[in-house]
């Protein structure tokens, strides 16, 4: 059998990890997890790669979220709540991967998978492609991804999702671009050729401060403004440091393409 994430690289810098088990509508079992988890370190070391997209083998579904046969298995309590640590790894290694990562919802987004794009820094969705927390219509609730929720979805509309579950009449992708977690909602004709627009224009930035960016979000996002504030004028005052920033500048002035020295 293949493995559960496909690893691929261009010569772009972009990395894509497809989730590949159509046949379980690419659950988050505990194979595919720690499948991500291992694509995203390589990735992450990999000092060629410049952006990460997540996408999908299957044609209809994204993901549908957890794996309800473990769920409902008969493993030791013990055990299952030794494996729950996988969930958090996940979000956090996208949060503090130092590079963007793009999810292409070219299909629906259930349950866990609905935090794993939240988790994302760009959502990319194909028209018709649907989000929603469906899990407390089979006895559990989306305690994990409710952190993410939270921090990406009006309170409210929060509650909605995660209390009604609602399976017939779940968030499209247009009304997900309108309360704001998916960036742009394009014709399935048009889904993959935007993907690669999108993944190509973000590799073609600095790598160096990409990740300085990205890390001073993770790390300042949920300070006080005051404390916000001082942590990212340290940041900035780093980032004057650096060749790239010289670079852009001299570029942007010179009117030409900008050769990254990533230093």
């Amino acid at each position: 059998m293949n493995a559960p994430v496909r690893y691929e690289a261009d010569e772009h810098g972009v990395a894509t990890l497809t989730l590949d088990r159509p046949e379980s509508r690419n659950a988050l079992s505990d194979e595919m997890l720690d499948a991500l988890l291992e694509a995203l370190h390589r990735a992450r070391a990999d000092d060629a790669v410049r952006v990460v997209v997540l996408a999908s083998a299957h044609d209809r579904v994204f993901s549908a979220g957890g794996d309800l046969k473990a769920f409902a298995s008969d493993v030791p309590t013990v055990t299952k709540y030794a494996g729950l640590d996988r969930f958090p790894r996940l979000y956090t290694a996208l949060g503090e991967l130092g590079k963007p990562v793009i999810c292409a919802a070219g299909g629906d987004v259930l349950a866990g998978a609905f935090g794993l794009a939240l988790a994302c820094d760009l959502v990319i969705a194909r028209r018709g492609v649907r989000f929603g927390c469906p899990e407390i219509n089979v006895g559990v609730f989306p305690f994990m991804i409710s952190a993410l929720i939270y921090r990406s979805v009006d309170r409210m509309k929060a509650n909605e999702l995660m209390m009604l579950g609602d399976p017939v009449d779940p968030v499209d992708a247009d009304e997900a671009a309108r309360l704001g977690f998916v960036n742009v909602v394009v014709e399935a004709e048009d889904f993959e050729a935007t993907v690669q627009d999108w993944a190509h224009r973000v590799s073609a930035k600095s790598p160096l401060l990409m990740r300085l960016g990205k890390d001073a979000i993770a790390a300042t996002r949920d300070m006080a403004l005051p404390e916000a504030l001082d942590a990212l004028r340290s940041r900035l005052a780093l980032a004057f440091t650096t060749e790239d920033i010289q670079e852009g500048v001299a570029a942007f002035r010179g009117k030409r393409d900008p050769v990254w020295r990533m230093r």
